[in-house]
């Protein structure tokens, strides 16, 4: 009788300690947690691929005599920093890491941007059908990071707002659930400045 109405107590308990731990956002933080490792596992998965189309559109590049030799070392320091980086899932709960990271990442955005502008003033490149291709690959894989890149931006949202919202911030707080750092834009600063406008001058015809 006594082991009975002891296992009814325990079992008891942890209903009450189940329902405890629902009511203050314990599950959601799991739920949230696991999207923005979901998230982030697709960010990388999609810098992963344009990493990999690189070394083609370089070893393409590299046959055209006399293109612009600075813009393509450019590339290949850049992709070397980005990659340096170790892009573990730990990494969204460092936000010092996170933002070199994503330095990183940006520097090589920029580098392919100014080597797909200056490829335009070689025709042969223009006429190569393999560098085409891999043109084409890359403008995708570049649409596919951006939509990665939001969704996490999204998931990451949603889990700082239960993490600093009452009464799940105490939640946060016992569990250790720190806020997690999401993209910014690289020239955040140079946007947020509104812009010089001069009427000092007509302007030209």
């Amino acid at each position: 009788m006594v082991r009975r109405v002891s296992r009814s107590l325990l079992a008891a308990a942890l209903v009450l300690g189940s329902l405890s731990l629902s009511g203050c956002g314990y599950n959601e933080f799991q739920k949230l947690d696991e999207q923005v490792n979901a998230g982030w596992a697709e960010v990388l998965n999609q810098y992963q691929r344009r990493a990999d189309l690189i070394p083609n559109i370089v070893a393409t590049v590299k046959g055209e005599a006399g293109f612009e030799q600075d813009t393509l070392t450019k590339v290949i320091e850049a992709r070397s920093r980005a990659t340096s980086i170790q892009a573990t899932p730990e990494l969204v709960n460092n936000p010092e890491a996170f933002q070199k990271f994503q330095a990183a990442q940006g520097e090589l955005t920029g580098a392919l941007s100014r080597l797909m502008v200056v490829s335009e003033q070689y025709p042969n490149l223009k006429a190569n059908a393999a560098f085409q291709d891999l043109r084409v690959q890359l403008e995708g894989t570049e649409n596919r990071i951006t939509v990665a890149r939001n969704r996490y931006i999204k998931d990451v949202q949603a889990y700082n707002v239960l993490a600093r919202s009452f009464p799940s911030n105490l939640t946060a707080m016992v569990f250790s659930y720190k806020t997690k750092p999401g993209f910014t834009v690289s020239n955040e600063a140079a946007i947020s400045a509104p812009p010089a406008v001069s009427f000092d001058k007509p302007a030209s015809k």
